[in-house]
């Protein structure tokens, strides 16, 4: 019996851990699409599919997708020079747009969720501040 609840109690656990979570990325996810509403959607469209050649796509984006810490940091302080997006090449220089730590953490939580992207790990405020020029 012991056991048993022992087992019952780490599996609530589990299940509280996990919902907790959703609930965090979603509503992380709610504040992020309103700033990409505000500060990226001129460039990278309102489906995230970009303008081919001029401004990367983030939908279904390879980049986005598997160089997080250097996505994080071309929204936290701009980007220069060349990447490659979907076997794209792209030269467009990315404005730093001025966001805190915790726009930024919102806004990736959108994009790495959106438009085919699935990100398993929640991006936090904490992430984002140990990201350094």
């Amino acid at each position: 019996m012991k056991l048993f609840l022992t087992l019952f109690a780490v599996i609530i656990s589990a299940l509280y851990f996990i919902i907790n979570q959703d609930n965090k990325l979603e509503e992380s996810m709610i504040r992020g699409a309103d700033i990409y509403q505000d500060f990226c959607v001129n460039c990278h469209m309102p489906n995230g599919e970009g303008v081919s050649g001029t401004f990367p796509p983030l939908a279904n984006s390879d980049y986005l997708m598997k160089k997080r810490a250097e996505s994080i940091k071309a929204i936290k302080y701009g980007l220069q020079g060349e990447i490659t997006v979907n076997k794209v090449k792209y030269a467009t220089a990315m404005v730093p747009l001025g966001l805190e730590d915790d726009e930024i953490a919102d806004v990736m939580n959108y994009i790495t969720n959106t438009w085919g992207n699935k990100n398993e790990k929640i991006i936090t405020q904490d992430e984002v501040s140990k990201i350094k020029k």
